[in-house]
């Protein structure tokens, strides 16, 4: 007897073509890279450091704490500060914890948003290993 449930069967949907795959390639490269050298169980800062070194060292353009402001009818609510823009092309959000949460998802969801920009990754440094999440920017 089968026990698969068809009522909850969710279809995984495999676009055509990833985005940016060979630049999310090497910016997965580099943080697992990070990780292997590092470990888990420091703190944000120093995974910071380490991916900015490498991507320095990989000679990838990107900007670091890119300010932006959150505004309603001209006036300032507040502003986020975007970990990393690699190339110009992709969000790069970095934790240091066991897990994500809805918050941290939405917040990679806003900095895409604000931006314009199709791809964020979401990365925590965990004790276990790299956890880590591809965001699309929705319609």
């Amino acid at each position: 007897m089968n026990s698969f449930r068809k009522d909850l069967f969710i279809p995984v949907i495999i676009p055509d073509k990833l985005v940016h795959p060979d630049l999310s390639y090497t910016l997965m490269g580099i943080l697992f890279d990070v990780h292997h050298s590092l470990g888990g169980g420091f703190q944000e800062k120093y995974y910071y450091k380490a991916i900015k070194n490498k991507l320095e060292k990989t000679k990838l353009p990107y900007l670091e704490q890119v300010r932006t402001d959150l505004e309603l009818d001209g006036c300032n609510l507040g502003r986020y500060y975007i970990d990393f823009i690699v190339d110009n092309k992709i969000v790069l959000e970095i934790k240091a914890k066991q897990y994500f949460t809805q918050k941290d998802i939405k917040q990679v969801l806003a900095y895409l948003k604000k931006t314009g920009l199709q791809l964020g990754i979401l990365a925590s440094f965990a004790r276990e290993g790299i956890k880590y999440k591809r965001i699309l920017k929705g319609r």
